[in-house]
């Protein structure tokens, strides 16, 4: 592996979720430490699976592999960490200030915002050579998924420029005077990730177009803030052995050499690893070892092991339930990568081939929605919640509104308040309740951005409730916030999206559980993808449908109030007729004009 050699310190993994960041940043943590390095692996995502991956507990501390005595593992707990940094902040003057105030503090912290720096903190800290870290040869992050690691890698800067220009007292992170002391490790943390010999850049991606894209994108972004020294991983190759097996393996396997021939100038500039698909699911210690190897197969599989025909519910019997309510909001939920801007994009052409009015939304900063229908239909509108252009009209309206009666100083207070972080949280959640009263009259399907990403999302939501609550009870009883419209099953429909795989599952399970804890019951799961509801011969496909045999099983009898199974297509499922393919073997009855 290209990527391996002559290691640096600091590497990092990133790419758009559910490309094998994780099971790759671990293959790589297992063979440096087998090579005689102490090794650290590091997740810095707010929905990490490399305990799933290993099978071990680790948890928010330094903990040791024990099949591996040079490797140790440490998951990054935001809102543990966030818990620590309010109760650092506001034990202190707990008892000193009024209670009103100390109120006042803690209002101040309960917000997203708060969890990220606290989670920056720690991150900082292992790239600043503390005495903690001081033992490990090299520290391998595996980072969230792209839109989420860009900010992440974007805030030693960013918050340094904030410390340097803000002047007030206080902000929405608490008193700056505990923000100051941090600004040696914040340049610290600068300094290395800008230094090419200390620290290395792994891309992972899948030889698919919007994976493609969606590296390319991270490529610029990270050049743009001085992180040069990136190198390629394309995860999950079919090997060319394969092609010739069946209809379904030949069509795989050429897609994936036309992306591979079609890679972007930027990314062919780059040193490149391809990784071959595996047979099995990557959990575990063995089958990590054998992530970089080649491995051989049986060219059939035993007779009992053949794959059965999956006799699963289809997206179209999904829809029935979703169409009879007349309208709503459906949520496409899940981890990054599993396919929620096709679901999204399928379901709504479901919807508005059945003559129903559609809009088609995404709060995902990663999302092609455009790309993947490739067409218009009749009764379906598309729109985006750009976060750009949302932070411009939250900055206008509040400079308009709040700004008119603040003189010189006030007015330029204000503005420097709106630079902060948390603009743009609370400029996209205003831009998503607009959405959520929409579907009071009409279907509004909303692609929504990878877990962690969400999850902010409606913690936000969360918060504004509260303080609504609070606010207006006693003078309106029948008022509604977008939390209730969330919470309410006869208003809001969410729809767990997963790939067949144990990881992704996983994580769907997590993500269920954080919903209910918000009171909000997940009303179907879609799995995505699959191979076991397809037809191959092919020896490598049939081991990894058994594989999604067992995993669709469990969803059902475990898992899911109601799912439904979607086939791994021949052909990219991009334009209007292939996305009603997923749903069914239905014809398109509505008005096509094809994208120019």
């Amino acid at each position: 592996m290209k990527f391996l050699d002559h290691p640096p310190r600091y590497f990092f993994f990133t790419g758009k979720g559910g490309v094998g960041k994780t099971s790759t940043a671990c293959a790589s943590a297992i063979r440096l430490a087998e090579a005689g390095k102490k090794v650290l692996l590091v997740s810095t995502d707010p929905a990490s699976n490399v305990a799933q991956v290993f099978g071990f507990e680790i948890g928010n501390r330094i903990t040791p592999i024990p099949e591996l005595p040079n490797l140790s593992a440490l998951e990054i707990d935001p809102q543990a960490a966030a818990q620590a940094y309010r109760d650092r902040i506001v034990s202190p003057v707990r008892g000193l200030l009024p209670e009103g105030v100390v109120r006042g503090i803690e209002e101040q912290l309960s917000g997203a915002c708060t969890t990220e720096i606290a989670a920056f903190d720690e991150f900082t800290a292992l790239l600043t050579d503390n005495l903690t870290v001081t033992n490990f040869e090299h520290i391998i992050f595996d980072t969230a998924p792209t839109g989420h690691t860009i900010r992440l890698l974007q805030l030693p800067a960013a918050w340094s420029g904030f410390l340097d220009t803000t002047t007030g007292d206080t902000s929405c992170l608490g008193p700056l005077a505990g923000l100051d002391k941090q600004r040696e490790q914040y340049k610290a943390a600068v300094d290395a990730l800008s230094d090419s010999h200390r620290t290395r850049l792994v891309l992972v991606s899948r030889a698919q177009n919007g994976a493609i894209r969606e590296v390319t994108r991270t490529h610029h972004e990270l050049a743009d803030i001085g992180l040069t020294q990136q190198y390629l991983v394309i995860n999950g190759v079919l090997p060319a052995e394969e092609a010739g097996t069946d209809e379904l393996a030949a069509a795989i396997h050429h897609r994936e050499q036309r992306v591979l021939a079609n890679l972007p100038e930027a990314l062919k500039a780059r040193p490149c690893d391809l990784i071959a698909l595996k047979p099995f699911n990557l959990v575990g210690m063995p089958r990590l070892r054998q992530l970089f190897e080649d491995i051989a197969l049986p060219t059939t599989l035993a007779t009992h092991d053949r794959q059965s025909n999956l006799n699963a519910p289809t997206l179209s019997q999904l829809v029935d339930g979703i169409a009879a309510d007349g309208h709503g909001l459906v949520m496409m939920m899940g981890k990054g990568g599993v396919g929620k801007t096709t679901m999204a994009a399928a379901v709504a052409v479901e919807l508005a081939n059945r003559g129903l009015p559609v809009h088609l939304t995404t709060s995902d900063p990663a999302a092609h929605l455009a790309e993947t229908l490739s067409g218009t239909l009749d009764n379906l509108t598309l729109s985006r919640i750009d976060p750009h252009v949302e932070i411009e009209r939250y900055r206008a309206h509040i400079l308009e509104t709040k700004g008119r009666q603040l003189d010189e100083s006030g007015l330029a207070m204000l503005k420097e308040e709106l630079l902060s972080p948390c603009t743009e949280e609370i400029a996209v959640f205003q831009a998503f309740s607009r959405v959520i009263r929409e579907a009071g009259k009409v279907f509004v399907v909303m692609d929504t951005a990878p877990t962690g990403h969400t999850l902010l999302l409606l913690e936000a939501t969360a918060g504004y409730h509260r303080e609504v609550s609070r606010q207006v009870e006693s003078l309106d009883p029948d008022f509604t916030t977008p939390m209730m419209l969330l919470q309410d099953p006869g208003q809001t429909k969410v729809l767990l999206v997963t790939l067949a795989e144990t990881t992704p599952v996983l994580e769907a399970v997590n993500l269920q559980n954080d919903l209910r804890r918000a009171g909000i019951e997940p009303w179907a799961w879609v799995i995505n993808s699959s191979i076991a509801a397809a037809e191959t011969s092919s020896p490598l496909l049939q081991h990894r449908a058994m594989s999604e045999s067992r995993e669709i099983d469990n969803i059902a009898n475990h898992y899911a109030s109601r799912y439904a199974v979607v086939p791994i297509l021949k052909q990219e499922p991009v334009g209007l007729e292939q996305l009603l393919q997923l749903a069914s073997a239905q014809q398109i009855t509505g008005r096509l004009v094809k994208a120019a």
